[in-house]
Formats: structure tokens, sequence, C-alpha cells
């Protein structure tokens, strides 16, 4: 799969979902101006859920009735969706938007490492671990200026996203109990369920706001929820389908410049050297694990696919 060739569509489409993605840490940015970040959560994964119903509907498919999918898909929206979303959006109150996308870039590093402790076909090779320690060293440039503040500063703004970063990676593994759903329905449930949590927890959390939100925090709300979610994921599986994952990998490679330029050009963040520093060895090391992948596509994937639902 991985071994597909990339068309203009392809990298078309490719380009269009680093957009979306990459754009969601400045919409989030931009909600957190009015909101708090589990409020800003839960109206991304409502409204993400909302919009791929619409899509269910208009092509005839149907939610599970299974209690076992329905207990997958639960996981699945708390790991992918619902515990992510959150330690991203708190992590964005104590930290600009691209150094949030840069740390996030760390996902399929990660998910080497879980689908090696998890797994019995994933297993980490010379170059994939190689690749895992340029990652590292890279979240160590980003991190090292922060570590003499103690807990202070954005130390845990930092460590906030990077443990989203290990809940997507668990998602991997875990979006395997999903093979038997369309990745569609998949998508649909995971955010219904995620939507269930995050309600409840932001009412609890955060009191709603007592005039409505400035025209571009609600804006910014419809954005992650149509756009960096629903869209997104239908963008993501158009993809897989397309090029394959390896091919699909690449979109991490895109999201952070396309993060790091919106908060650059609209939300005056700084473009720290430590931070292109760490994104350099970051990339070096996903170029490792991507190199490995096409060394491998030959072979038969195994629970790639599900990355992301």
């Amino acid at each position: 799969m991985g071994g597909q060739r990339m068309g203009l569509t392809e990298w078309a489409l490719l380009l269009a979902l680093s957009l979306v993605w990459g754009g969601s840490f400045f919409l989030v940015e931009i909600g957190l101006d009015g909101l708090g970040p589990y409020t800003v959560v839960a109206a991304r994964v409502a409204l993400g859920a909302l919009g791929l119903l619409l899509f269910l509907k208009l092509r005839g498919l149907s939610l599970p009735d299974g209690l076992s999918d329905w207990w997958a898909l639960f996981v699945m929206g708390l790991l992918n969706n619902a515990i992510p979303f959150s330690l991203i959006a708190w992590g964005q109150v104590r930290i600009d938007s691209g150094l949030a996308s840069i740390f996030n870039a760390t996902t399929p590093l990660f998910t080497l490492v879980v689908a090696h402790l998890c797994t019995q076909d994933e297993r980490l090779t010379p170059l994939k671990s190689f690749g895992v320690l340029l990652g590292l060293v890279g979240v160590a440039v980003l991190i090292g200026p922060d570590l003499g503040e103690g807990a202070g500063g954005s130390l845990w703004g930092q460590l906030a996203v990077l443990g989203a970063a290990c809940s997507y990676a668990f998602a991997s593994v875990w979006g395997r109990r999903l093979r038997r759903l369309s990745p569609a329905v998949a998508a649909t449930g995971m955010l219904i369920c995620s939507s269930a949590v995050m309600l409840p927890l932001a009412l609890l959390l955060e009191p709603l706001p007592i005039a409505l939100p400035a025209p571009s925090v609600l804006a910014a709300l419809l954005g992650l929820g149509l756009f960096s979610t629903s869209l997104a994921y239908l963008l993501y599986f158009e993809i897989l389908a397309r090029a394959g994952a390896v091919n699909l990998m690449l979109v991490t490679f895109l999201i952070p410049p396309s993060a790091m330029a919106l908060g650059v050009l609209f939300l005056n963040e700084p473009l720290e050297p430590n931070a292109l520093l760490g994104l350099a060895f970051i990339f070096a090391g996903l170029a490792a694990v991507q190199a490995q992948g096409r060394a491998g596509a030959a072979k038969p994937s195994h629970g790639l696919q599900e990355k992301g639902q």
C-alpha cells in the first residue's frame, strides 16, 4: 500500500489535509480568546459529529448497533479525540500554536514505540529506532530552555501536547478493533462518543459565557468542527485509499509549517531558533521512519489504516 504513486490529485488532497489540520492549532488559539479549552474541544467534537452524521445520511450509511462496537468506539473517542484535543487546547493556553504543532508532529514516532510494545507485527527496526532517537533529541531541544524554570513557564503546556501525541499513538493501536466498520462510520461513532464525554465535562469544569462569544470565536469553532474535524477525516481516508499509509504519513511534515506560518502571520507568534532546531531533528527522525516504511512497502500493512480515525 505504501508503494502507491502520488499524482497531482493526491498531492492536492495531502496539501488540503495539512492545511485543515495545521489550521486547527490556529483556530484553537482564536477559540481560546473567548472560551475555556474544554468548551472549545466540546464544540469541536460535537460540530464534527454533526458534520459526519450529515455525510452518513447523504451516503445512506448507518451507525453500528452492536454494544461491542460502541465500546470500541467509546475508547477510541477518548484516545483519539477527548484526551488529546483537551491536552492540546490546555497546552495552547500556555504555549504558541506553532510550537504545539511541532510537538504534535512526534505522534508517528510515539506510535512506533507503542506498536512495538503492544503488537506482534509492528516491531522497531534499527532504522526506526534511530528515527525515534532523533525525534527525542528534537523534543529535548524544544523543552531544554524551559527546564530551568521548573514547573513554571511553558513546560507544562509542552508536556501536555506531548501527552496528546502519546494518546494518539495508543489510539492507532486500539483502532485495529474498528476494522470491521467503514472509516466514515467509525469516525462518526468515535466523535459521537467523544461528544458525550466532552459536553458534560465542559459544563462541569467551565462556566457558560454570559454573553455570546465574539464572531471570530464562533467562526473558529465552526472551522474546527466542520473543516479541521469532519472534512479532515474525509480527506484522510480518501488519501489513504488513493495513496496508501506510508504516503499519507507525509502530512506529518506539512502540518507544522502551515501551523507556524499562520501563527507568525496572524497571531504575531515569534519564530524561536530552538523551535526550528527541534523541528529539524523531529523531521530527520520522521524521514528515517518514512525511508523504512518505503523499504517495507511491499509487505502487508497491519493497523496503519486506523490511525487518525
